[in-house]
């Protein structure tokens, strides 16, 4: 991938094949997401929310926030899936102004199903790495991710 050279410190060579790596790595994660939100009939943002309501109830502020969402947009979304039958609405114990979005137990089942396909896709990519050299891809992974967003990295 040519890089142009712009103001700023410039960059090694070293630093564009990282690049490049990084930026293919990115498309073939995209287009293994792509091909599953596709193949049920979900965008990328509401596959996103299935993965992130897997274990946990949210309120939508909360949800929009993990996102990077407007919470009208936000609502907007929900709205659809609730029509699907794969998220539904209801009160936080305790508090009945807060309301939550959940899965339904069609949402669990195709987020389950979901995570299963996702997994088979990339996991062969990493079939010539060590288990060591998994876990300290991994860990590089979530501390490249981390930097932008603690609670992304960790629930994304």
């Amino acid at each position: 991938m040519a890089t142009e050279r712009g103001p700023g410190p410039a960059r090694s060579s070293q630093d564009d094949r990282l690049v490049d790596a990084i930026v293919r790595s990115a498309f073939a994660t995209m287009a293994v997401l792509n091909k599953v939100a596709a193949d049920h009939d979900l965008s990328l943002t509401q596959l996103r929310v299935l993965a992130i309501l897997r274990d946990r109830r949210l309120r939508m502020s909360e949800l929009a926030h993990h996102l990077g969402l407007e919470k009208s947009t936000m609502s907007g979304l929900v709205d659809r899936a609730e029509q699907r039958g794969l998220l539904a609405r209801g009160q936080r114990d305790g508090d009945r102004r807060a309301i939550e979005v959940f899965l339904t137990p069609a949402g669990a089942e195709l987020a389950g199903r979901g995570s299963v396909l996702i997994a088979g896709l990339l996991l062969p990519a990493t079939d010539g790495l060590s288990p060591a050299e998994r876990r300290r891809l991994q860990a590089l992974l979530e501390r490249t991710v981390a930097r932008d967003d603690p609670d992304r990295a960790r629930i994304n």
